[in-house]
């Protein structure tokens, strides 16, 4: 606990080498100064804040951790973060910079193969976690605290991106709920069902849902000032560009929405949540012609708050699951008043409460997913607006507020732990499967247009609470006791098609790899094949 017994609020926690490694003693010295600005204005809102710097000895000293010596570590900036986290309990932690100055965590990907190379789902789901560090995704199914991350630009040698981000945060305003009922919806034609139904959920009506093509991705600034956007596109690794698809058709890609195109013409206070694969990859712009990816350019215009995925994300064409329910989740909770970083948690508890975790896509889907952002910005303002003061709100309003927000917190802790132990866990299984199943399989693939190719076997074992569980909850004829996951053979499109004189144009223009992946998640139970759902990377 901080000097005087006074409970933070919100951390802020980063790697000062790093930053002095980056932009310089003088560059580093200016984004202190912003942090310190930042601070002040937390003050003002009835925040007490403070920074931590891993890397320091004297900053780490009081919560007893070892300091991070490793900067790219993540198993040294998982035990530090832990540390801080258990001493100071705040109710924001704030990862401050790119993976290049506090990495994401190194989740394995349960469904990597030659189908999908994503060894790990990056992410910061483990830094939510009570569970110390792991690579093994089952360790973190119960998300505990509120987290988000404000980044700077990978690779970056000019603070000025990092310092506005900050100096936004700093001067951000709440807005009445109205100001986001319109939103900005986009989706690949192809998932215009899938897409409709998420927009229906989270905003009550799909029927300005734009899909490309038709549109293209000159979008009229009408629709790009809209507050509230929701993304179902294609992405690819390392590009500023999300793609649409054709209803019918596999092999054409055309471009959705492009990171130039979006500055300097979405909205100060916008928040976004993106199904795409790869939509909130943090990479370095020397990777992509010296253009910057798409959250980083939503972020750059003063919007409050990103949504996305690090790596290939998954959904099915109609319906919901996968990435387009924790989408909707983080959606909902900042529409109905939720801070941005108690939305992402909210949504990645609602979606391990819903979403079936025998599934291993679902498994990459809560892993892959993070807040980029202030997590202590609200951008809807609360129904009852608190006493305002000149120099702030008053100490009474700010009392009021801090208590009901831990009484969210314990509630929100008691929940992730009972998540964390009711879940049931899923390992490779590389045994022998029966020939019967492997005919039923076959069946199964050719009942959805596809073939039995390359498949991945997982058993599925009791979550740790069985003990304590009905045994009846646990019956060989309705619980899963092993799920495969059939790919089709992925096709590789380059740019926009895979027409020979399109090719062409796509090398010529440097336009990358798409990979269209379609997979078959089928569950057996006590020897029959009892469920199957298709889904399709983002």
């Amino acid at each position: 606990m901080p000097a005087g017994n006074t409970k933070l609020d919100k951390v802020i926690v980063t790697n000062l080498t790093v930053l002095k490694k980056k932009y310089g003693s003088d560059g580093s010295q200016k984004v202190q100064a912003a942090v310190e600005e930042l601070i002040t204005s937390d003050q003002r809102r009835g925040l007490v804040t403070r920074l931590y710097l891993l890397d320091n000895t004297r900053s780490m000293r009081q919560v007893n951790v070892r300091r991070v010596m490793k900067s790219a570590d993540p198993k040294q900036n998982k035990d530090a973060i832990d540390a801080i986290c258990r001493a100071l309990v705040p109710d924001y932690l704030m990862i401050l910079g790119a993976i290049d100055i506090v990495p994401h965590q190194d989740i394995e990907n349960p469904i990597h193969s030659p189908d999908d190379p994503d060894r790990f789902a990056f992410g910061d789901l483990p830094y939510a976690c009570e569970a110390r560090y792991s690579r093994r995704p089952k360790d973190f199914f119960g998300p505990t605290r509120v987290v988000g991350r404000l980044p700077d630009i990978t690779g970056a040698k000019d603070p000025q991106y990092l310092i506005n981000l900050i100096n936004f945060a700093a001067k951000y305003k709440n807005m009445d709920a109205s100001a986001y009922r319109s939103d900005f919806g986009i989706s690949a034609e192809i998932w215009r069902g899938s897409s409709r139904s998420s927009v229906t959920n989270i905003f009550g009506d799909g029927a300005d849902l734009k899909t490309v093509p038709p549109s293209t991705d000159k979008w009229p600034s009408a629709f790009l000032g809209r507050l509230a956007h929701f993304i179902n596109c294609h992405g690819a690794p390392h590009d500023s560009r999300f793609f649409g698809q054709p209803a019918g058709c596999a092999q054409d890609f055309p471009v959705a929405l492009d990171a130039g195109y979006l500055n300097r013409k979405v909205a100060e206070g916008t928040v976004v949540a993106a199904e795409c694969c790869y939509g909130a990859q943090l990479f370095d712009p020397a990777l992509n012609q010296g253009k910057s990816g798409i959250s980083n350019t939503y972020l750059a215009n003063k919007s409050y708050g990103f949504f996305g995925s690090t790596t290939i994300a998954y959904g099915p064409k109609n319906g919901n699951d996968s990435a387009d329910l924790i989408c909707q989740y983080f959606l909902q909770r900042v529409l109905r008043g939720a801070s941005l970083g108690r939305a992402a948690l909210e949504a990645r508890q609602e979606f391990v409460h819903t979403a079936s975790m025998s599934s291993p896509e679902n498994v990459k889907t809560i892993a892959q997913y993070n807040l980029y952002g202030d997590p202590s910005l609200t951008p809807i303002k609360p129904r009852h607006v608190m006493e305002a003061l000149p120099k702030g709100i008053s100490a009474k309003a700010a009392a009021d507020l801090r208590v009901a927000r831990a009484e969210r917190r314990r509630d929100l802790f008691g929940r992730g732990i009972a998540l964390a132990k009711s879940q049931p866990i899923i390992e490779k299984f590389t045994g022998k499967v029966a020939s019967s199943i492997w005919s039923a399989l076959g069946e199964k693939a050719a009942k959805h247009g596809m073939t039995l190719g390359r498949t991945l076997t997982f058993d599925v074992k009791r979550p740790p609470a069985s003990k304590s569980m009905p045994l009846g909850l646990f019956a060989k004829e309705v619980f899963p006791n092993r799920v495969y996951v059939i790919f089709h053979s992925p096709e590789v499109i380059q740019g926009k098609t895979t027409s020979k004189r399109k090719l062409a144009e796509a090398e010529s223009s440097k336009v990358p790899a798409l990979v269209q992946i379609a997979a078959l998640i089928v569950k057996e139970a006590n020897g029959t094949i009892v469920s199957a759902k298709k889904t399709f990377s983002k």
